[in-house]
């Protein structure tokens, strides 16, 4: 076949991400660039300096385009419709991203994101919400700042950051990031996070907080109990933990292969006894069951009764029926898929620098990208289906595009197969009529 075929260049200026648009609209209509202007964003030292927004808003495009590190970033210098979309002249060069990064410090990364979170949850009607908390490693090949050995159970001995992160559970958004450095444990500046994280979504009721059991700590239940505020916490298997799941336990079995059971339990350390829900599922029956299993905790003698379950242990505040409990805890794994997307879809854990608070900002950024891409798969596409980005990618913004003008308007021309025009431009209506507050 290619034997018939040569190849010519041309000068004509084409994008293979004539599909961004519909994001970039989204964007507009939001008013976000004016809230960037207004948020105390670091000041470029001269005139000739790109503007804030107009960075921000490249590495969102980056990003959004598959960007998965400071050098993919070019693509969006060197595709000029691409640029002009965003309001660029000359787009900037991946540096140029890195340098104005260097300008946060922790107390700017603390004010302007704070201001950017609040902003942008005011901005989405919405109550009595379910807040989901976990953290995360985020493995260094260098030695960047606050990059240290701690828990990497996939790469042992590795330098690595441990960001700890709060998700909005019911809207699949996520209302907090911060970076922390790598030999810190899971509950290391918790009750911090979470005022910061409530500060955010100021104005809307938490009707649920669930965690894993990283942030199994005494210092973590009595101040969610100081806010009354609802829990439901994975307890860690400590040998009074392990004992009581033991102790004459009469267990009822709500399904096949899994049973359940409840007590009060009161550690040393706890001022007053709370309720605990206890799981066990026979791994016979069913072998991908979470939790652990009590022969590989080492407290027995006799082995062959425990050994053939899993147990799961939850301490929690709510006055409800141990199932509604359990299912309800189950949500919580919903969050390990955000976390899934921000490293694959949004590389989340690539974009690196030296600087520790640089790399909190730009993490920061990328998780707000990630919130208006969730607004978009909530408010303009159909589906009952939660596209990843992968496929909102090939489906909507590999278009390719050129502009031209006609009198005195733009015309952004696309390149799409006849079956798929009218929902691009059933999206694209809808864009005119999209504004902010939104009920989701």
């Amino acid at each position: 076949m290619f034997k018939d075929i040569d190849i010519k260049f041309v000068d004509k200026e084409i994008t293979p991400f004539g599909g961004l648009s519909l994001f970039l609209k989204m964007v507009e209509r939001c008013g976000f660039e004016e809230v960037l202007r207004e948020c105390g964003l670091p000041e470029q030292g001269s005139n000739r300096g790109y503007k804030p927004w107009q960075l921000i808003m490249g590495l969102f495009a980056g990003v959004w385009c598959g960007a998965s590190k400071f050098g993919h970033l070019d693509l969006v210098r060197y595709d000029r419709v691409l640029s002009k979309m965003i309001g660029w002249n000359i787009g900037a060069g991946h540096r140029a991203y890195q340098r104005y990064l260097n300008k946060f410090t922790q107390a700017t990364n603390q004010a302007v994101f704070g201001r950017l979170y609040h902003w942008f949850f005011s901005q989405l009607v919405f109550d009595n919400y379910t807040l989901d908390f976990d953290s995360t490693v985020m493995v260094r090949e260098g030695e960047q700042e606050g990059a240290a050995k701690g828990y990497n159970p996939k790469r042992p001995g590795r330098n690595s950051h441990h960001p700890i992160l709060a998700f909005v559970s019911d809207i699949r958004m996520i209302a907090n990031y911060w970076l922390r450095p790598g030999n810190t444990s899971a509950s290391t500046n918790y009750l911090a996070f979470l005022e910061d994280t409530l500060e955010n979504l100021q104005g809307k009721t938490v009707g649920l907080v669930r965690m894993d059991s990283g942030f199994f700590a005494k210092e973590i239940l009595d101040y969610l109990e100081s806010r009354e505020l609802q829990y439901i916490v994975a307890c860690k298997f400590t040998w009074p933990i392990k004992r009581e799941l033991v102790r004459g336990r009469v267990w009822t079995e709500i399904d096949d292969g899994i049973e359940m059971a409840e007590t009060t339990y009161q550690a040393q350390s706890w001022e007053c006894p709370r309720r605990i829900v206890m799981v066990r599922q026979e791994v016979e029956k069913r072998p991908k069951a979470a939790g652990k299993q009590v022969k590989q905790l080492c407290l027995f003698e006799d082995q062959s009764e425990y050994g053939k379950y899993r147990y799961s242990c939850f301490v929690t505040n709510l006055d409800l029926p141990m199932k509604v409990v359990y299912d309800t805890y189950r949500g919580r794994a919903d969050s390990e898929n955000r976390i899934k997307e921000l490293k694959a879809d949004f590389a989340v854990d690539s974009f690196v620098t030296h600087n520790f608070w640089a790399s909190e900002a730009c993490g920061s950024f990328i998780v707000l990208a990630y919130n208006f891409f969730s607004l978009f798969r909530h408010a303009l596409v159909n589906s009952p289906k939660k596209s990843f980005l992968k496929t909102i990618r090939y489906e909507f913004i590999a278009t390719p595009a050129y502009f031209s003008k006609s009198k005195d308007k733009h015309i952004l021309y696309l390149a799409r197969s006849l079956k798929t025009r009218s929902a691009f431009q059933g999206i694209w209506n809808s864009l005119d009529h999209f504004s902010l507050p939104y009920r989701v």
